[in-house]
């Protein structure tokens, strides 16, 4: 997979352009909140959400810790919880350690499993953010490879020997609808397609069902093939897919990966084929999104 690029935000980013934002980056990972009451849910938690999800901006989220053992860092779980219910999220939920040397290895790898557990049993796809440096002395090896790792580490590469999804390599970075410096973070880890096959993050499993076994298909030619790539064009500009087609009446190779795509995306066979079922599905999408 290709890099993406994103950004992390909290209150202290105050108010973002969201619009300006989402040609900026690739994804953002948003404070959920911290310490281990639902009222310690973050100020802007819920406008940076919204913002996201309305330009399509592809989220994940995480939640500062103020814990020491493993009983507080369940608690903390279960109030990160109760503050990203209802939603959807493309990127995992994040555990934020941080300034724990002082309790120990042992303690912070509890800890750590202890946060990811509650939120995989409630169906989240769990990581743990830490700096790199600590990352080395307090995460066991069980746990570095248990769960996925944002690492931060500020300059030109990531020294960590192990699997690494996300870097956090400035924090001073600028990025157009961010007023003042930001954190800005590299994925490598095509985290979307994992949660939304697995059917975790508010997401539902897919089916691999087939939607339709009869309508148009690669070859076909004519009016219905056209209007079908005029649906597929305008659900690429809504961001819904992406859809590259030949502006004629054939159904070629670049019509049928946009097909695929979309059925993917409604959970369903990848079977390549355009019928009535796919077309009213598409045009519910669309009307969505206007």
């Amino acid at each position: 997979m290709a890099k993406k690029k994103g950004v992390d935000i909290s209150r202290y980013q105050g108010e973002p352009d969201f619009a300006k934002l989402s040609k900026s980056v690739d994804f953002v990972i948003i404070q959920a909140g911290y310490g281990r009451y639902i009222s310690q849910t973050d100020s802007c938690f819920e406008r940076n959400y919204a913002g996201c999800k309305k330009y399509g901006i592809p989220v994940g989220a995480y939640w500062f810790s103020y814990a020491t053992t493993a009983d507080e860092a369940r608690l903390e779980a279960k109030a990160c919880i109760a503050a990203i219910s209802g939603k959807k999220f493309e990127y995992p939920i994040y555990f934020d350690v941080e300034g724990k040397s002082l309790v120990g290895k042992a303690a912070v790898s509890a800890m750590c499993e202890a946060f990811c557990t509650e939120l995989e049993r409630a169906g989240y796809f769990a990581g743990i953010y830490m700096s790199r440096s600590p990352a080395q002395t307090m995460l066991t090896a069980e746990v570095a490879k248990k769960y996925a790792l944002w690492l931060a580490e500020y300059g030109s590469r990531l020294n960590w020997s192990g699997d690494a999804g996300m870097w956090q390599n400035s924090s001073t970075a600028r990025v157009a609808g961010i007023a003042g410096h930001v954190d800005t973070d590299i994925c490598y880890v095509d985290y979307p397609k994992l949660i939304e096959q697995a059917g975790l993050n508010g997401y539902n499993k897919p089916t691999n069902k087939t939607l339709d076994s009869e309508g148009f298909r690669r070859g076909d030619r004519g009016t219905g093939v056209y209007a079908l790539k005029q649906l597929l064009m305008l659900a690429d500009k809504a961001g819904i897919i992406q859809a590259k087609l030949a502006d004629d009446g054939g159904f070629g190779g670049g019509t049928e990966k946009a097909v695929n795509a979309l059925l993917e995306k409604l959970g369903c066979k990848p079977n390549g084929i355009a019928g009535e079922n796919l077309i009213r599905r598409l045009g519910e999408l669309l009307a969505k999104k206007m």
